[in-house]
This record gives C-alpha cells, structure tokens and sequence, in this order.
C-alpha cells in the first residue's frame, strides 16, 4: 500500500531554503515515506514520545536533518524539517 506524502508549508519553505544537492537529498528521504512511514524496518524512523494519544513520528535525513510528520490512514504529513541539533532542542531529544 503507498500513501500519500504532503508537506506543510513551512516543512516547504526549510526545504526550499537549502540548496539544490540537499533538497535532492531530504526529498528523497521524503519518497520512502510512501512505501512504509512506520518505524520498525528501518532505522532511520521513530515514534516519539511527546504527549500521550499523540503519535508523531520522526525521520533521519542523513547526518544532519530531521522530518517530523504525522500519518492518518493513507497519508503522511511531514510538519517540520529541521536541522538534527532543532529537533533535539524543540522535542528534548537524545
């Protein structure tokens, strides 16, 4: 099953800021999402643990970015792309 990957507008606005090899790079990362966005598989995603009946999920782009995102049914909503040391600060992140 694939589901549907959408970006916020300001996960957008990050992406557009970066240039053209990085975009490349986080869009990518952003395609496997369509294939299975669950963690378990992979190693590069994981459910975090910020308030409960809240499941928001987080994705390693490399060495150096993060997408946050959501999943209802058959769609992915990524909410925020930031750099790893971002993500760490805003979720209290190890």
């Amino acid at each position: 099953m694939k589901y549907d990957v959408g970006l916020d507008i300001d996960a957008a606005a990050f992406i557009n800021t970066q240039n053209v090899k990085t975009r490349r790079i986080i869009h990518s990362h952003l395609k496997s999402l369509e294939d299975d966005p669950f963690p378990g598989k992979r190693e590069d995603n994981e459910l975090l643990n910020t308030r409960p009946g809240v499941k928001i999920y987080r994705l390693h782009i490399g060495r150096t970015f993060t997408a946050i995102y959501v999943i209802e049914e058959k769609s992915v909503l990524v909410t925020e792309v930031m750099t790893i040391g971002q993500a760490h600060k805003k979720y209290n992140l190890c």
